[in-house]
C-alpha cells in the first residue's frame, strides 16, 4: 500500500498549495537552496583571483549569475503556466525555451568574447551551474522514486 498522497491540481507536489498568482517573490522563495548554492559558488570563484587577474573570477560569477537567472526565469514561467491553469502547446513551450536560450547564449558568448581569454569562465560558470541545478533537481526525484 502506498501512503503517498497524489497532489490535487491546486497543490504542489510537496503537498503545499499553489499560489493564486505567479510572483517573482514566490519563485525566489521556492528556489532558495539553488540560490544559496549559486551565491556560494560565486564567492568561491573569487579564490581564482590568485591567478593575478580579476577577469577569471568575474567571468565565473557572470556565468553562474546567467545560469541562475535562466533557472529562475524558467521556474517563473512554469509557475505562471501552472497557476493560470493554461495548457501550453508544444510549439509555445519550444518557442519560449528557444527565445530564452538564444538570449542567454548571445549574452554568454558576448561576455566570453569581451573578457577573452579569461572570459571562457563565463561558459564554464554556466556549465557548472547547469550541472549543480541538474543534481539538485534530480536528487529529490530519485528519493521519491526510491520511496515508492
Amino acid at each position: 500500500m502506498n501512503d503517498h498522497a497524489i497532489p490535487t491540481p491546486d497543490q504542489a507536489p510537496g503537498g503545499s498549495t499553489l499560489p493564486e498568482k505567479a510572483t517573482i517573490g514566490q519563485v525566489l522563495r521556492d528556489q532558495r537552496k539553488i540560490e544559496l548554492v549559486a551565491f556560494g559558488l560565486m564567492i568561491l570563484s573569487l579564490w581564482f583571483y590568485q591567478a593575478g587577474s580579476w577577469a577569471l573570477p568575474i567571468s565565473l560569477i557572470i556565468g553562474l549569475a546567467l545560469g541562475l537567472l535562466n533557472h529562475l526565469a524558467t521556474e517563473y514561467w512554469l509557475l505562471k503556466v501552472i497557476t493560470s491553469g493554461g495548457n501550453p502547446t508544444r510549439g509555445e513551450m519550444t518557442r519560449t525555451t528557444i527565445a530564452r536560450l538564444a538570449v542567454l547564449a548571445v549574452v554568454a558568448i558576448a561576455a566570453a568574447w569581451a573578457f577573452w581569454p579569461n572570459g571562457i569562465g563565463v561558459l564554464l560558470g554556466l556549465a557548472i551551474f547547469r550541472l549543480i541545478a541538474l543534481v539538485m533537481t534530480t536528487l529529490p526525484l530519485l528519493k521519491e522514486l526510491k520511496n515508492q
